[in-house]
């Protein structure tokens, strides 16, 4: 199965934030588009992400402050992507080596999506039970869950 088959027809609708915004803006985006991490853009270039995480540890550090702060200055600068074309070990095995929760999908050096850790261990789940079985389709199974990027 590769990261393609996980972003499905939506994967144009990944939510990306300007490294100038304010925490406060991307905690919103997040919450309106129900996701945990935004990848930060600077000229339509990939910077960063900043997670769910990493604003409520600058929220217990500086208090209310934190959310003024830009986006930049939470976000983490080491992005490791994938590309739609990688395979679900491969983003799983960057996930635990990398220690992160959520992947950029690149192709071409455009963002076309982001898979989560939840995103993979669906589609590991999917991959299994699709081996196990003779085979209910990839996309019969993805519309019970939430794999389409963010």
């Amino acid at each position: 199965m590769t990261i393609q088959s996980l972003l499905g027809p939506n994967s144009a609708e990944a939510v990306a934030i300007g490294a100038t915004e304010t925490v406060r803006r991307a905690a919103e985006q997040m919450r309106q588009h129900g996701v945990t991490a935004l990848v930060v853009k600077s000229d339509q270039a990939c910077k960063g992400i900043i997670s769910d995480r990493d604003i409520v540890y600058a929220v217990s550090r500086r208090g209310e402050a934190a959310i003024s702060l830009a986006v930049s200055d939470l976000m983490s600068h080491a992005v490791v992507t994938v590309t739609p074309g990688d395979s679900l070990k491969r983003a799983m095995s960057l996930m635990v080596r990398h220690r992160v929760r959520d992947l950029p999908v690149m192709a071409d050096d455009k963002l076309v999506g982001v898979v989560s850790m939840a995103d993979v261990a669906i589609g590991w789940k999917i991959l299994k039970r699709n081996r196990m079985s003779c085979g209910t389709p990839i996309s019969r199974l993805q519309s019970r869950s939430r794999l389409s990027p963010q």
